[in-house]
């Protein structure tokens, strides 16, 4: 098998490169968020087709993550992580030229495979390289990596929006994928393939596939007859997928996991609420202050790096902490701080200060930090080396799930009050009802997610799932 290298792997290099990846996917949809009016004004699009530009991205992601992190267990993690960051690099600069909404949707839904072999090793790769005493440490501050790029991106983003055009947001893309891969290329020796040998379950990975596209898919149509019935479709097709993987002797997602690790359900399971009932905030709010405050997008974005720039500060203190506390406490009372911030946008109307939601965004920022890195620190340490592929794949899929989710609920709540129609002045009433809605489903869906994360048990930091069975 292809393990770590024979001689000491360089932590330092593997932290920098998993960084730099890390903050590339979240620089990129929070510029995105700020971009989305402008592109709707070039294209002439509605906010539903708005929607799809954010949506596409996640849900090529969400589709590939799982078959990425398993191929990555089996043939190796750096080679899968390289080829990601070559994709991604690649369609961005497709995306900078799209001539069309529609073609532009499609180069995204390129970038989302891309990042889905990104995502789905680079966490992967540190707990590889990391011992458990250091772990919560190195996690902490790949998370902060993704937080600081949820901070630049709306300001950065903003800026060259205005000042360059929304395309020159792809063309970022290009050179800071470019020092990933020479970093990767000269710094990163070795491999990991902890389950070389093993098959890959092609039938499996089909079923997965398909059936979170019809199930997200579905979900963003509702509540119309034809988005039920492919609701429907994909949690059957979902159903069967658990079916088939339980009898696969090299399952491409080991059900096992969720049956007997208690821990490792749980921490996804609270992963995927925080996510869907966080991720459409910065969405909604770039809408909000462009639309409703008039704001432009250089603006909007210096009122909307109040969350990330929380997150940036915070999440490697509350990784480090998550190494001498159980990751349960310090994720539950995250998630409840959230909870409150998220109550407090549940007040935002037409007249709401910008104070207000700067104050509101710090808040919700500071429990996310306290969520994250201790809640991935608890899934990477409850499984064994074989599983750390699948296990990062896993987390990044209840991420992207809720992700899309979240902008899922968002463009429901659209298409009840708005409809298919830009969103003009006269309408603007209609999309404050539809914003409101959805703070309030967030704030009830944060709260329902403390009582999963409290349930996890305690996180076995030996690398297996013995203890942790539920």
């Amino acid at each position: 098998m292809k393990h770590a290298l024979e001689k000491p792997v360089n932590k330092t290099a593997a932290a920098v490169v998993a960084a730099l990846a890390a903050f590339l996917a979240p620089f990129m949809s929070s510029s995105i968020n700020i971009a989305l009016p402008s592109i709707g004004r070039e294209f002439g699009a509605s906010a539903l087709l708005l929607g799809w530009v954010a949506t596409s991205y996640s849900l090529a992601a969400a589709m590939c993550l799982v078959p990425f992190g398993r191929l990555a267990d089996l043939f190796g993690r750096k080679m899968i992580f390289f080829w990601g960051v070559v994709v991604n690099t690649i369609s961005s600069v497709l995306c900078a030229a799209a001539p069309t909404a529609t073609v532009l949707i499609v180069f995204r839904i390129v970038q989302g495979v891309g990042m889905a072999m990104i995502f789905s090793t680079a966490t992967a790769i540190l707990t590889s390289v990391y011992p458990a005493s250091e772990r919560g440490k190195a996690l902490g501050i790949n998370v902060a990596a993704t937080y600081l790029g949820l901070s630049l991106g709306p300001v950065i983003g903003g800026v060259m929006t205005q000042q360059l055009g929304w395309r020159s947001i792809f063309w970022f893309n290009l050179p800071l994928g470019v020092l990933i891969l020479a970093l990767i290329w000269w710094k990163i020796k070795g491999e990991w393939a902890d389950a070389e040998g093993e098959r890959f379950d092609g039938m499996g990975t089909v079923l997965f596939s398909l059936s979170l596209v019809l199930l997200m898919y579905g979900f963003t149509r509702l509540p119309s007859g034809p988005g039920a019935g492919l609701l429907a479709t994909g949690l059957a097709g979902l159903t069967l997928f658990f079916r088939w993987e339980r009898k696969a002797e090299h399952p491409v997602l080991d059900v096992r996991l969720f049956a007997r690790n208690r821990v490792f359900a749980f921490s996804n399971l609270a992963a995927l609420i925080n996510y869907a009932s966080t991720s459409a905030v910065g969405f909604l709010l770039s809408l909000y202050l462009q639309y409703i405050k008039g704001m432009k997008p250089q603006e909007a974005g210096l009122v909307l790096i109040a969350q990330p720039v929380i997150m940036t500060l915070f999440s490697p203190l509350a990784g480090k902490v998550s190494d001498r506390i159980e990751p349960r406490v310090v994720a539950s009372v995250g998630m409840a701080i959230s909870s409150a911030g998220l109550l407090l946008l549940t007040f935002v109307n037409g007249a709401s200060s910008i104070g207000f939601i700067a104050g509101s965004l710090a808040l919700l920022g500071f429990g996310f930090a306290l969520f994250s890195s201790p809640n991935t620190n608890a899934v990477m340490g409850s499984v064994e080396k074989k599983h750390y592929g699948i296990a990062s794949a896993t987390l990044a899929t209840m991420r992207l799930t809720g992700q899309m989710g979240s902008l899922g609920i968002a463009m429901m709540l659209f298409a009840l009050f708005i409809g298919p129609r830009a969103v003009t002045p006269e309408y603007h009433p209609h999309f404050l009802r539809s914003a409101h809605a959805g703070f309030i489903i967030f704030a009830v869906l944060c709260l329902a997610g403390v009582f999963a994360s409290l349930a996890r048990g305690k996180r076995n930091d030996s690398g297996s799932a013995k203890g942790n069975k539920g």
